[in-house]
Formats: structure tokens, sequence, C-alpha cells
């Protein structure tokens, strides 16, 4: 099949832009083996919790018939793009990228059982990594938020799920394709499903305020921040980097490792992240002096010899050999994100026109962004807002006492459902779900927008599947994930407790209360509206006096009344 290329452009770093078979472009001669990337504009991010996993998916399935060659190659998804990539001769580059081209056209559903599997497995072998909580702080469980979960939809994802994503997302108008050569390979045929170019998707935020600080495991503090895609904002980072370094290691010796990177999220913005390690002994004094070297670059005290040095590095790059060819990736990804790209003199100067009044904004708007996991005593002494740990608010809705402590409680309303106890209330509204796990022995565990996990086991809680009716009905069927049987050893029980059985004493003279209130405003309240249709009904017949004590019935109703209903819903909220 002969391949459809598109008019050639070249740049002024001598890249040349061109389009294969529909896909952009871009290419730069290199000595030695062909490399080659086919990035498309889809990831992890573009999904949502109950499908999770289903651009890992199609990666998988698009590699499976290259698993017995020789080639290198690899595949990887991130979380607003995927890659495939290979080094090898012109010939292995053709091999590889019409296989992938090929298998995304006609997936090969038939191994969708194995290669769930495999996802599965290699999920489980994976470390945890110290920042991987970071964007679920920041982003909830949604967008951006997703890398920090498991890939859950791999238990819901049908053979149409995984085809109809494919078909939409690895299109040529949502895909870029970079080879380090100065033509475009004979034979290549990357025909692929026509669509549309997918824009990342728009950020969305768990945190009511910034600069924010949640509790984190002992000896490690992370901070992450977003900031506007720049130049000064990536030698910022370097900068970062080299305090951190210097007052945590080699002075305070606080830390092994002490860092900072900047990796671009999307067009506009990119990710800040910084690093310090301790012993837990000594991790209040490195949060210390993590927080100092922060305040040191916000006051404009920035080292002159740590600029230089940065900046020396960057301009590095530009006198490697083939800066055409190291530049191609980032080319390309600018390409498929609508970055505007910077020739190698623009990028040269703005390099040079840095300056430390630029670094001190960057640690300005790095710390109003700012979302810190912190060890120990915390970081709220340095102005940062903890970030939530519970909902603001719970439902009103039917009550169900936990077994164990009757002080927590399920209340289950139309709209949403909260679990409510000493110290603690989470709430998750239905049409803001993004997963529902659906177990056959009856529990049901949510996760919310903003990251809450709420778990409803009616061994626990003595709840029947006809009252979870209503968030049956109420979460959206996309955020349903129905689980295969759980091992019955892994189904909670109620913890035993010597505490004698029925009401506790706190809800027991509650009931009383609401009966003494109840009964008095009930027989008022009646005997006042039954005066009162009394009185409208022959209205010539009273007199001022009458108004007076039907004034005077309806005000003692109110006393019964009030107090009443402020107690009733204090006990469906679950605090009573």
């Amino acid at each position: 099949m002969t391949t459809e290329t598109g008019p050639d452009r070249t740049t002024a770093d001598g890249i040349v832009h061109t389009t294969v078979d529909g896909i952009r472009t871009v290419l730069a001669p290199a000595a030695g083996p062909v490399t080659a990337g086919l990035l498309f504009r889809v990831g992890r991010a573009d999904e949502t919790l109950a499908t999770s996993g289903v651009t890992h998916l199609v990666e998988h399935l698009a590699l499976h018939r290259h698993g017995l060659g020789d080639l290198h190659y690899n595949g990887a998804t991130a979380s607003a793009y995927t890659h495939f990539h290979v080094t090898g001769t012109a010939a292995d580059v053709v091999e590889y990228l019409n296989g992938v081209c090929a298998a995304l056209r006609n997936l090969p559903l038939h191994r969708l059982a194995t290669e769930k599997e495999i996802l599965r497995t290699e999920a489980a072998h994976r470390p945890k990594g110290h920042t991987d909580d970071m964007p679920l702080w920041r982003y909830g469980a949604q967008g951006y938020g997703l890398t920090s979960y498991g890939e859950t939809g791999l238990h819901r994802l049908t053979p149409a799920d995984v085809h109809d994503w494919a078909a939409t997302r690895f299109t040529a108008e949502n895909a870029v394709l970079w080879i380090t050569s100065d033509t475009v390979p004979e034979g290549l045929d990357l025909t692929l499903p026509t669509g549309e170019w997918r824009p990342a998707p728009q950020p969305t935020s768990a945190l009511p305020a910034t600069p924010a600080h949640f509790g984190g495991p002992d000896g490690v503090l992370v901070l992450t921040s977003v900031i506007p895609r720049s130049t000064a904002g990536s030698l910022f980072a370097d900068v970062l980097g080299k305090e951190l370094f210097r007052e945590l290691r080699q002075k305070g010796g606080y830390s092994y490792t002490a860092a900072a990177d900047y990796q671009a999220r999307d067009a506009d913005f990119a990710t800040v992240t910084a690093f310090a390690d301790a012993l837990p002994e000594k991790q209040d004094a490195m949060v210390g002096a993590f927080v100092d070297v922060l305040a040191k670059l916000r006051a404009g005290r920035i080292e002159e010899a740590d600029l230089e040095s940065v900046r020396t590095a960057a301009l590095a790059r530009f006198d490697i050999p083939e800066p055409a060819v190291a530049k191609l990736p980032s080319e390309a990804m600018d390409l498929l994100l609508r970055h505007p790209s910077l020739t190698f003199a623009e990028a040269r100067a703005e390099i040079e026109a840095v300056t430390a009044a630029d670094l001190q904004q960057v640690a300005r708007a790095l710390w109003a962004d700012a979302l810190v996991q912190a060890p120990g005593r915390g970081v709220d002494w340095a102005g940062l807002t903890a970030a939530p740990t519970q909902s603001a608010e719970v439902v009103t809705g039917r009550r169900y006492s936990s077994v164990a402590d009757r002080r927590t409680a399920l209340l289950v309303a139309d709209h949403g459902v909260s679990l409510s106890g000493p110290g603690n209330q989470v709430t998750v509204r239905y049409d803001a779900c993004s997963v529902m796990h659906v177990y056959p022995d009856g529990a049901r565990h949510l996760i919310g927008h903003d990251g809450f996990t709420l778990g409803i086991e009616p061994t626990l809680f003595g709840i029947t599947a006809a009252e979870l009716a209503p968030l049956d009905a109420g979460v959206p069927p996309a955020a349903v994930i129905r689980m295969p049987p759980r091992d019955p050893d892994r189904i909670p029980r109620p913890v035993a407790t010597a505490k004698p059985q029925g009401p506790q004493p706190r809800r027991a003279w509650l009931t009383a209360v609401l009966w003494l209130l109840g009964i008095p405003a009930l027989l008022t309240g009646a005997f006042a509206a039954i005066a009162a249709l009394a009185m409208l009904s022959e209205p010539d017949a009273q007199d001022s006096d009458d108004w007076i004590g039907l004034a005077i019935i309806w005000i003692l109703a109110a006393v019964f009344l009030v107090p009443w209903s402020v107690l009733l819903r204090r006990r469906q909220r679950g605090l009573g």
C-alpha cells in the first residue's frame, strides 16, 4: 500500500513537518538506528474512575502481536497521552508501526480477559511511590486525579467499550508521529480511523483553598504546584532543587534526597514537584528547613550563582550533536498538545533573559498553589490550610445505625448518602459519584468526585437491598461497576462488643424528649387549628379578646413545636 504524505515544511531548526496517512509527522535525520514514536492525545485523565484502565488496555492489545519479536519497543500510557515507540532499522520501524496501527484498526478482543489479568498482575507488583496520592488530593477522583487510583474499570469494560474507545481516541487526527529520519520509510501504512483532535481535559479541584496541606507518612515531604508553562518556571524548578539539596542535605544533614522537578501537564500549565526525605527523629527539622527555602525564594533572596548554573545547563542542550534529533519528542508533544514550540534561537533568548526577579514571581505563584504532604506535626504553622478530610455536610434521610456502635449511622436520601459518626462525616451525592462498586452480597462502595469514599456493608448496618434502592436509582449507570463475589472471609462482620443491646442512654433520652415535646405540640396545634377554623366560619361573633387568645395558643404550640423540629432533624442527621 502506498503511504500518503502531505506537503513538507522545514523549521529553522531543521525539523521537517509533514503528514503521513493523515497523521501530523515530524522528521529529523540521525546517525545510527532509527527511532520513532507514535503519540495519541488520550490518557488516564480522559477516562472516568468507572472506565479507568481502558486506555492502558488498548495499548496492551495493540502491542500483543509484537510480544515474540526481537524489536526494541515499548508502549506507555500517561495522564494525557499514550506513546508507542521503537528503535531499529527502517524496516523494523515500519513493521512495528504498521502492526500497531493494524491492531488499533482491529483490536484482538478475543484476548480481552487475558490482557485484563496481565494488567492486574502488573498493578499488583507496582511499588507505591511517595507522590502517588498527590493527584487525588488536588484533583479528586476524576481527570488528572485518576492516576492515584488503580485501574478499577477493568471489571466493567466490555469488548464494545474497548472497541469504541480505540475508534474514537486512537484516530489519525488525534495522533502525532516522530521519526529520526530525513524521509518517511518506505512501506509505512498508518491507516487509522478518522476522528477529531481532542484537547487535554479541563482540570478539576478537590481543594477549597491553596496553599494547602495534608498528613503523610513519616520521613517524607512532597510539594506539588501547578504553574503556567514558561522558561522561567523550568529554571526555577532547577534552582529550587539546588537550594533544597544545599540546605537539607549539605548543610542540615536532614535528607538523603532533596530535589525538584518540572513537568508539562497540558498545553498551558506545568506541575512542579519538590521532594525531601528524613529520618523520623529529624523530620520536623527537615520540614522547617524546606519551608524556609521556599520563603527565601519568595522574598527574592536567590543566589545569582544558582541562576547562572541552571542557565548554563539549560543552554548546554543546544550544543550537543544532532540537537534537532534530541528535540523531536518534545516537538511532537507540543504539536500533540498544541503548545507553541520555540525555535532554538527563541529558546536561547528566553533562557538568557530570565532574571532573579522572574524566579521570585514564579516562587510566589508556586507557593500560592502549593499542596504539601507533610509528616509529623504538619505545616499549618506556615500558613497553609488543611485539605478537607471530611464532607462539609450530611444528607437528611433515613437512619441506619451501626450494629457495633449506634453513634455511627448511615443516612440514605434520594439525592445522596452519608456516613456520620463521632468526629467524622462523609457524604457522596449520587450526581457527583465517580464510581459505585456493587457486590453480590449487597455491599455498595462509593467514591465521590471529591475523592471521599463511603462503604456500605449490610452486615454492619442491617440494611437490606430494598432499602438501598435510592442508591441504585440515583447513581448514574455509567458509574456503576458490578463486582464478582467476594471471599466470605473478606466480608466485614460486626466487632463483638460488651455494650448492652438496645438504645444507648443518649438516644433513649432524645427519644423521650421528642415524645414529651411532640404530644403537647400536636395537641396545642390541633386545638389552635380547630379554634381558628371556628372563628373564621363566624367572624361577626368574635371580639378582639378571642383573637388574642388564639394567638396565645399558637405561641404555646410553637414553644413545643420548634424544639421538637430541631431535635428531630438532629436525630435524622445521625447526631443523636
